[in-house]
């Protein structure tokens, strides 16, 4: 039975191709804005950040990221929401 076993060999005449594709990971900023801060003092941006959120009420949820000094990135997931802060 071993030397069954040892002389079995997988015969497959057909070929399978196996294409990998690149998936491109990006961000969408379709409903985003950049903000600036027009003040001279030093901004405490998880306070800005919590108060700009209460007075929006937003819909959808918005996320809002400091990019660098006094700029700030508004994401939003509502097309109401976005609209509502452009009007």
């Amino acid at each position: 039975m071993e030397e069954e076993l040892a002389n079995l060999n997988i015969v497959d005449d057909e070929e399978i191709s196996v294409q990998a594709v690149e998936d491109e990971v990006g961000t969408n900023y379709s409903m985003c804005m950049v903000g600036r801060v027009l003040t001279d003092s030093v901004v405490h941006f998880p306070s800005m950040r919590n108060m700009l959120a209460n007075l929006w009420h937003s819909l959808g949820g918005i996320s809002i990221t400091d990019i660098r000094e006094k700029r700030v990135l508004f994401r939003f997931y509502n097309m109401i929401d976005l609209k509502r802060v452009i009007d």
